[in-house]
């Protein structure tokens, strides 16, 4: 998972709280430390995300992934 796609899968997951989650909630399974924290730390977008719909309880379903945008057609 890259940088862009964890945006976008927080963006579409949590709307308009979004920017607000990554940079509040601290996280036990990332070192007590916010999503944006752990990202600038160097900790794996995909361990962030996951670790964030630990906590928010994101269905499994809704998880894995998520943030890729939909193929072209063409």
């Amino acid at each position: 998972m890259r940088r862009s796609e964890f945006d976008r899968a927080v963006r579409d997951e949590f709307g308009a709280g979004a920017g607000g989650l990554i940079v509040d909630l601290v996280l036990a399974s990332l070192g007590s430390r916010t999503a944006a924290q752990a990202l600038d730390g160097g900790v794996p977008p995909r361990d962030v995300w996951l670790a964030l719909c630990e906590e928010m309880d994101v269905p499994a379903e809704r998880r894995y992934g998520a943030g890729r945008l939909e193929p072209k057609r063409g």
